[in-house]
């Protein structure tokens, strides 16, 4: 009798524990210097909850500045930045420690900000005060604020370094921006209210959605590169004709097809990108809000803000496979670099949505599986994933 008390005592802490064990021995052995951690927004609580992806629990919440919103990782250094929209400035979180290592203060209402590929400069779009700070993030310090167009949203910078294209939704125009120089070199007008920015990977395309005219201008980026074919101009080459609302774009890996997200007609537009088509239009869910796709190029996985679920898309079928339950007005996404989990971000819940990808079994015959769910602040708003070795102390 006491063994059978023992074993049903036993058998639920064990459901609670298999999870982060399996996800333990499914990690290559990086050894114990290893870190995986996501970094979560949250607006209303003006914190940061840091997230280990080694136990999915929460490790620590930080307090930064006010309203927090934009949040990303630099790919050459283990730090986080954080913009606060309330608050006028940067947060650096140091990612080895996560604690904050600086406060570096920009102009009115920042929202977003985008790493250089080479670590060393950041740029903020301030939408209050009609510029663009850039920062060198080694010294940590604003070293130019570039005049931009009315009311930026966005500032994204070409994966050569060389373009910042920046969306101006007060003016319905784009600011390309000489990285080299800090000066704007070109102002385009555009479609109605642009909001977000895809760059192709080889820097030769921008692409930017337009909410209030259902449109996605596509954006030919000059360049004196030796080593590419010469662009000798920066031109609008062609607005294409989308769903009602696009909110956000989500390029394929490899660069050829886009998806946008049309938040008001419950569609994603699928685009070729080389040749500035719009193909299909699929039906997805209630409110996509974004997206994200996988290395290999075969799935993209959209949040479903209207509908509380995210929309499984097998890209080569062109059909939607899956539908997974998630937590309340879901909105930014993020997957982990091995590919086979999902975290993803429940604005009114207040909660992180873990959704595991498996290869099915007999006894389970389904691909995704909810592995659990991560409280964390007020009102969540974005997500960034970083893994990296502990650097030894000196």
């Amino acid at each position: 009798m006491r063994k059978l008390l023992f074993i049903a005592v036993l058998l639920p802490v064990l459901a609670g524990l298999g999870w982060w064990y399996f996800r333990e021995q499914q990690l290559p052995n990086y050894g114990p210097a290893f870190r995986e951690f996501a970094y979560v927004t949250n607006g209303k609580s003006s914190t940061v909850s840091v997230i280990d992806l080694r136990y999915f629990r929460l490790a620590k919440t930080l307090r930064v500045g006010v309203e927090p919103t934009g949040i990303a990782a630099n790919s050459k250094k283990n730090e986080i930045y954080v913009v606060n929209t309330g608050s006028n400035n940067v947060t650096v979180i140091d990612a080895e420690t996560n604690t904050v290592a600086a406060v570096i203060g920009v102009h009115g209402r920042p929202y977003f900000i985008d790493v250089s590929s080479d670590g060393k400069r950041a740029y903020v779009a301030n939408s209050g005060s009609a510029n663009v700070s850039v920062i060198d993030l080694e010294k940590r310090v604003v070293v130019g604020n570039v005049r931009v167009g009315a009311a930026p949203g966005m500032a994204r910078v070409s994966p050569d370094g060389t373009t910042v294209v920046v969306s101006n939704r007060g003016d319905n125009t784009v600011s390309l921006i000489d990285a080299a120089q800090m000066r704007v070199r070109a102002t385009l007008p555009i479609c109605q209210q642009p909001e977000d920015i895809a760059i192709l990977p080889d820097s030769s395309k921008a692409f930017v959605s337009c909410s209030g005219s259902s449109q996605v201008a596509s954006i030919q980026l000059a360049t004196q590169d030796p080593k590419a074919q010469p662009r000798k101009d920066d031109r609008v080459l062609a607005l294409l004709d989308v769903g009602r609302g696009p909110v956000s774009l989500t390029l394929k890996p490899d660069g050829g097809e886009m998806f946008v997200c049309n938040f008001d007609a419950d569609s994603i537009s699928i685009v070729e990108t080389y040749t500035d088509e719009v193909g299909s239009s699929p039906e997805i869910g209630q409110h996509p809000a974004h997206a994200v796709a996988t290395l290999d190029n075969s799935r993209l996985y959209v949040s479903n803000f209207g509908s509380n679920s995210v929309t499984v898309f097998d890209i080569d079928m062109g059909r939607r496979i899956a539908t997974l339950n998630v937590g309340s007005h879901p909105d930014s996404l993020a997957l982990t670099p091995d590919q086979n989990y999902l975290l993803v971000l429940g604005t009114e819940s207040g909660d992180v949505t873990v959704i595991q990808k498996r290869r099915p079994r007999k006894l389970e015959p389904s691909e995704y599986t909810l592995l659990t769910l991560i409280p964390v602040g007020v009102q969540p708003n974005a997500i960034v994933v970083k893994t990296f070795m502990m650097t030894p102390k000196k």
